[in-house]
């Protein structure tokens, strides 16, 4: 029963596009534990109904000046299972079982598969064991996990949560690359001030339709900027990707955290660093910090040079905070002047009709502000698409959005694998 999928649910797998499908989305990919269910229906132009869309963010992370993967492997265990119960009760998905069923017979069978599959995640697999016994299988047809790019040791624990969850439900798995996480969630409208629920707070999320934003919004270029990655994508239609420029070194969010780290700053660097530039942007001082690869023919980033030339600028400084002011100022524009520059380059040689935004840096105001500018000043008349500034960070709404544009790529649980390398263009 619990090995393979019944011919009754594959047959109906099949023509699921053609009515409501719900699903159940799993991202863990960095330190983020999200999950997210989303009622879509209709094929060129989805409705889609957020039924909730819960994050858990690890702040144990701010004490070392970054993730270490293996702790933030350890909290994805601890996080899921509360996550996961918040999210159905948003939804109204959450069933206590009835005392008759099932028998302990019953349900100590699958439950050893189970404990296979979560073998090396033996916290998780006491948590899920509890939840398992006290609910009732939630009314979902697909389960949705980011099965890269990210950290490894992160993504395996969302990935055998998925199969878990996914053999023991009888449920088909869809495994997301959470790029297109990112680049597709900008299709979805904002649908309140706050579409992220952190746990601690949780929200109800009223309904939202899927609107593409123009009658041929393509070819795109998409900029995904965050901690992990700056790529530039040359973006056809959904599910038509290239990369055509990425980071040679450091990436954009990661250049900010390390840069904040130099300072003597917090973490995550880019928001304090952001906040911090944002006293000083008014009275702009004169450019002392390098625009590596500004003005390079190809598409390509590079921000090592530019934490080099912080940390020389320290070292011969005095820390006063009118210093860190100016440095603040100075490493977010010289960030933000690439970012721009290379962007613009590639929609002018591309003709692109949409510039689509994605990742945590791009919750940065300035970066906001500065593509709106440019745009304008330049005279290109074409769309911005930048996510609202909570689904900029790591959510399990985006990995829900692009589950359901990937439907029909669904996965028995048994050939379902995480990949931290994973290339959203081959």
């Amino acid at each position: 029963m619990y090995l393979n999928f019944s011919p009754e649910i594959e047959k109906r797998q099949v023509f699921l596009y053609k009515r409501l499908m719900r699903i159940l989305a799993i991202e863990t990919s960095c330190d983020d534990t999200g999950i997210a269910i989303l009622e879509a229906k209709g094929d060129k132009t989805p409705v889609f109904k957020v039924l909730s869309n819960v994050v858990s963010s690890q702040q144990i992370h701010q004490n070392y000046g970054g993730v270490f993967p293996m702790m933030a492997k350890r909290e994805h265990q601890c996080n899921l299972i509360p996550v996961l119960e918040q999210a159905l009760k948003q939804a109204k998905l959450l069933k206590i079982k009835s005392l008759t069923k099932p028998t302990a017979v019953d349900f100590a069978r699958p439950l050893i598969t189970v404990q296979k599959v979560l073998e090396k995640e033996n916290t998780l697999f006491e948590d899920i064991k509890k939840f398992l016994e006290k609910y009732e299988k939630p009314n979902i047809d697909a389960i949705a996990v980011t099965h890269g790019p990210g950290l490894e040791p992160c993504l395996w624990v969302g990935v055998n949560f998925a199969k878990a969850l996914s053999y023991f439900w009888d449920i088909p798995v869809i495994p997301v690359n959470h790029i297109e996480g990112h680049i597709l969630v900008n299709f979805l409208p904002k649908v309140n001030e706050n579409p992220k629920s952190e746990i601690r707070n949780p929200k109800q999320i009223p309904n939202s339709k899927f609107q593409i934003p123009n009658s041929r919004p393509f070819p795109a270029i998409s900029l995904v900027v965050s901690g992990g990655h700056t790529q530039l994508i040359l973006m056809k239609g959904i599910g038509k990707y290239k990369i055509i420029g990425e980071t040679r070194d450091d990436a954009a969010g990661e250049c900010f955290d390390k840069c904040a780290k130099i300072l003597g700053l917090g973490y995550p660097g880019g928001p304090i660093i952001s906040k911090i530039a944002l006293e000083k942007l008014r009275s702009r001082t004169s450019q002392f910090l390098p625009r590596p690869m500004i003005n390079s023919k190809d598409y390509d980033f590079s921000f090592s040079g530019l934490k080099t030339a912080v940390l020389y600028k320290v070292r011969d400084s005095k820390l006063t905070p009118e210093f860190i002011q100016q440095m603040c100022v100075e490493v977010q524009q010289a960030i933000i002047d690439v970012l721009i520059k290379k962007t613009i380059n590639a929609v002018k040689n591309y003709k692109a009709k949409t510039i689509i935004l994605g990742g945590g840096v791009s919750a940065n105001d300035e970066l906001r502000k500065r593509f709106t500018l440019e745009l304008e000043a330049r005279s290109l008349k074409l769309e911005l698409l930048v996510p609202p500034k909570e689904l900029s960070t790591d959510n399990g709404l985006m990995i829900a959005v692009a589950a359901y544009f990937n439907r029909t790529k669904k996965k028995r649980w048994q050939s379902l694998k995480a990949n931290a390398n994973l290339r959203i263009s081959k």
